[in-house]
This record gives C-alpha cells, sequence and structure tokens, in this order.
C-alpha cells in the first residue's frame, strides 16, 4: 500500500507538469523558517509565518475550517448547498483537491500545486506508514507535509499542535482543545459511573439498506463505547472506512441491539412496517433514531471533530439522567464554537426531530 500510494504520487504529478503545471515550487525560498516535529515524528521545516495552508483530506478539511479558514488555499471537496449555510463562505469558493487516502485516493496534485499553499496539512488516525506517505508527498510537490493525529484521544493535542504550526491561531486552538478536553472528560466520568445493568447496546448503521454497520473497535464508532454504551456489533475483521463492516439479516438478529442508529437517506422511516426489521427489539421498542448530519454526521463520516457534538448528543440521547442538560442548548453552544454559526432554536429542533425530540 505504502509503496502504490508513493507511485500514484509519483505518476499523478508527472501528469500534472507534463500539462503545464510548471516546475515544482521552493516554498522555502527566501523566507525565515522554524523546524516542527509531527507526529509521525518527522521534523519538518516550515515557514516561521504561516497563512497559507492546504488540507489532505476531508478530516483536514473539517479542523482547518474551524481554526482558520481565510488561511485555506483549498478544500478536499466542495460542500453541499444543505452544508455550506453553516460554514464559512470563503470555503464555497476554494479550489477542491481531494483526498489522500481513502478506498481510492482522489489527490489533484496538479490544483494542489496551484493553490501554492505553504503547508499541506494531514490530520486523523495513524495509519501504517504514514511518515512513508507523508515523505512521499512532500519530496513529489516540493511542500512542505505534516501529519498530525486527530483522533479523539488526541484530538486536544491536534489543536494544540495547530496553533504552534499557525502561530496566530494559537488562542483558537486552545479555546477548542479546552471543549475538547471537556468533552471527553464528561464521558469518561459518566462511563465510569454507569453501571452494567444501565450499559445499552447500540448498532450504528449506515447507507441505504442499514446493512453497513461501525463495528466495536473502528475509527467511525468510537464515540459509542465513549459515552459508556456497548456497541453490539462485533466482527473479525473491522473495518475503519466510512461504510463499515456489510452484515446480512442472520447477523443482525443475532446483534439485536438496544438501540439502533441510522444515517440520513437510510431507510429510517421504513423499519417499523418493514418485516425484516419490524421484530427487532429497538424497532418494536421505538429505539432507533437518525443521527443529525448537517453540516457534517455527528457520529463520523468522517471521524473528525463533529465527534464532539455526537458525545454531548448520543450520550444525553441514551443516558438523560449522566448527561443531564438541554440539547438544543448543547447543539446551539458547539456550533457557535466549532463553525462561528448561530444555531436558532427552530433550526436545532429540526436537527434533533427524529432522535433526542423525537414524539
Amino acid at each position: 500500500m505504502k509503496k502504490l500510494l508513493a507511485y500514484f504520487l509519483a505518476f499523478t504529478l508527472a501528469l500534472g507538469l507534463l500539462s503545464g503545471c510548471g516546475s515544482t515550487p521552493d516554498t522555502l525560498s527566501g523566507v525565515e523558517t522554524v523546524a516542527f516535529t509531527d507526529s509521525a515524528g518527522r521534523e519538518v521545516t516550515l515557514p516561521a509565518e504561516v497563512t497559507r495552508v492546504a488540507p489532505s483530506g476531508a478530516v483536514a478539511t473539517m479542523f482547518l475550517a474551524a481554526v482558520c479558514p481565510e488561511y485555506m488555499v483549498s478544500i478536499a471537496s466542495t460542500p453541499s448547498s444543505a452544508q455550506y449555510i453553516y460554514l464559512d463562505q470563503s470555503l464555497i469558493k476554494l479550489p477542491t483537491t481531494g483526498q489522500l487516502y481513502g478506498s481510492k485516493s482522489t489527490i489533484n496534485l496538479e490544483a494542489l500545486l496551484d493553490a501554492k499553499p505553504q503547508v499541506i496539512i494531514d490530520l486523523g488516525d495513524a495509519k501504517d506508514g504514514i511518515a512513508h506517505d507523508m515523505d512521499a508527498l512532500q519530496k513529489q510537490t516540493g511542500i512542505p507535509v505534516v501529519f498530525i493525529e486527530a483522533d479523539l484521544p488526541h484530538m486536544a493535542q491536534a489543536f494544540r499542535m495547530l496553533g504552534q504550526l499557525i502561530g496566530t491561531k494559537t488562542a483558537r486552538c486552545e479555546i477548542l482543545a479546552a471543549y475538547v478536553e471537556e468533552t471527553v472528560s464528561l464521558a469518561e466520568e459518566n462511563a465510569r459511573r454507569i453501571t452494567d445493568d444501565e450499559r445499552v447496546s447500540v448498532m450504528y448503521t449506515t447507507g441505504v439498506s442499514g446493512l453497513n454497520t461501525n463495528a466495536k473497535g473502528s475509527t467511525q464508532a468510537q464515540v459509542i463505547e465513549l459515552i459508556g454504551a456497548e456497541n453490539a456489533v462485533v466482527v473479525e475483521d473491522v473495518s475503519n472506512k466510512g461504510g463499515g463492516n456489510t452484515v446480512n439479516l442472520e447477523q443482525m438478529y443475532l446483534f439485536d441491539p438496544d438501540v439502533i442508529l441510522f444515517t440520513t437517506g437510510s431507510m429510517y422511516t421504513e423499519v417499523d412496517t418493514d418485516p425484516a426489521w419490524s421484530q427487532l427489539r429497538a424497532v418494536q421498542s421505538g429505539a432507533y433514531y437518525e443521527v443529525p448530519a448537517l453540516p457534517y454526521n455527528w457520529m463520523s463520516s468522517p471521524p473528525s471533530l463533529n465527534m464532539l457534538l455526537g458525545v454531548r448528543w448520543l450520550g444525553n440521547l441514551l443516558y438523560p439522567g449522566y448527561y443531564d442538560y438541554d440539547m438544543v442548548s448543547e447543539a446551539q453552544r458547539a456550533y457557535k464554537l466549532l463553525w462561528n454559526y448561530d444555531l436558532t432554536d427552530e433550526e436545532a429542533q429540526k436537527l434533533l426531530a427524529d432522535s433526542t425530540l423525537k414524539p
């Protein structure tokens, strides 16, 4: 996989150069520099003053949009019309440069070079061979590339590292890091207090059919166990991809969770009348919900800072006695903090209509 990614980068860069992209830039020529040690242990030379950044994919896009949208020179993919009302409007006009990782890399090196970033930033979980991949991208583009580990356990530190990298955003990153620590500490404390007989089993489905699931131990489902619930889906080969593991109906009945979570665009509205689903305990008891999904899914897809909202939402939904607060107010606080958006009562209630405020 590592060699394949390196070959892909070399091949796509060569195509870009042949099509008139120009010579590889030297972003450090004639500028003051500093050394930055990333989460892969790589020491990368960066400009002392960073004001032009490019994300490597969706997770990095979300982090940078929360910290420094005005410094972004590209975006992984253009937000949908439903998303962009919540986001900084400058993001809509940025060129899209694709995703470095995923089932099929879509990164566009020509567009990335044309955007002229001072640094390319990759944020997310620490994949196998991450240092090699970052070195390959840096070598092929001539642009400094850094990796910052940013799953939930490392998210507060990720914001602080971003503050170190982008010196003018230190205060902003500290505010976000404090929110991460507050949220994770709340979940960890409540998880310790929840007794075994109170523990709820949850199946988090994805896709239209609901037969794709995010299994126990997957990056996409880490919110479930963090809040003190039990992931009902246990499989041998856990997938960390957005679609998760595909299961069949027989497995669904073996898992038979207390609660089922559906994503937007699924069969959520049909399960109570579908013979294949209606016999599940969660469906019979009405304990099935749709995960709020704007501007991003609150649980994952991608697993990024949106999970902070997922922790507060799912904790309050499943254990309101422990996560004792008004979720409308919590959503408004999070939207203002993460996206600088003033969420109205009506907007919050609409987002929560099929979960927290489900009749």
